[in-house]
């Protein structure tokens, strides 16, 4: 197939997703559920495309498990992000050491 022809496809379809609902919704949204969805598509998008490449960052499974324990933990409590992540990716560093010997 004609690599032209896919690019124009797809960014047809790219210009099409993002412009259907600029041109539906002319109105501000009321409805609290689906402000509260619209609010959450990002994050939920942000962690799908995140949380699976997270078990295989390292070799060792149990030490993306407890990075994730770690991480979740943090975020409840209300960390910053940058205390987080080093958090994180401290116990991932500790954690392969142990199981590396």
């Amino acid at each position: 197939m004609n690599v032209w022809l896919c690019i124009l496809v797809m960014a047809v379809v790219t210009y099409l997703i993002r412009m259907i609902p600029l041109t539906l919704i002319r109105g501000k949204i009321k409805n609290r559920f689906v402000k509260s969805f619209l609010y959450y598509v990002p994050y939920a998008c942000l962690m799908a495309m995140t949380f699976p490449a997270v078990f295989h960052a390292t070799d060792y499974v149990i030490a993306a498990i407890a990075g994730v324990a770690v991480a979740v933990l943090l975020a409840l409590k209300g960390k910053g992000l940058v205390t987080v992540a080093v958090a994180a990716s401290a116990t991932v560093f500790l954690v392969s050491l142990v199981c590396g010997i």
